[in-house]
């Protein structure tokens, strides 16, 4: 399983949560399988979506936020980990997948084939698991922050580029949270 089919398996159980998407092709791929206004899809900030997600989950506490991230991007921001379990927002679900290379910019390996991520997020006092030892459905809807590793292969789709602009991204996302 590639981080497309990982992706496409998440969105199975996604029906009205805000997604925060990493950068590049997880974006793209996310695009690809299914646009929503809900769905914010980084450009040009790697290692920033779990910070995105924790503002949002922060500040609309009544909406549930999944954060589709990558291993190169959490690695990247490391001090994430510590800033999401200290506010531990209740609405806050955070979704690595964990392919062991940066896919957007040509499938270098990351550090997390060293690493057993779950144990990293655990060690900082966040819930974390692995996908698939969960029902993904009930951690997204109880009431708890939760960190998730979906381990799977490098390698990235033929998703087409984003044909939406920065500002139409923001701008339509703006629009769902603001009801």
């Amino acid at each position: 399983m590639q981080r497309r089919d990982a992706i496409l398996k998440i969105m199975e159980y996604i029906e009205d949560e805000l997604v925060v998407c990493n950068i590049g092709f997880p974006s793209r791929e996310l695009y690809d399988i299914e646009d929503r206004k809900e769905n914010f899809y980084m450009i040009g900030s790697m290692g920033l979506a779990s910070s995105i997600g924790l503002g949002l989950a922060l500040s609309q506490p009544d909406k549930d936020i999944v954060v589709i991230d990558g291993d190169g991007a959490l690695l990247m921001n490391m001090g994430s980990l510590v800033t999401v379990n200290a506010c531990s927002p209740r609405n806050l679900t955070w979704i690595v997948i964990n392919n062991g290379a940066y896919g957007s910019t040509g499938n270098q390996e990351t550090y997390a084939k060293d690493l057993d991520l779950v144990e990293i997020g655990k060690s900082v006092g966040l819930k974390s698991y692995n996908f698939f030892e969960i029902d993904l459905k009930r951690k997204i809807k109880n009431d708890s922050c939760n960190l998730i590793v979906f381990n799977c292969k490098p390698g990235n789709s033929q998703a087409p580029i984003i044909d939406l602009t920065p500002e139409e991204i923001k701008n339509r996302f703006m629009k769902v949270i603001e009801k």
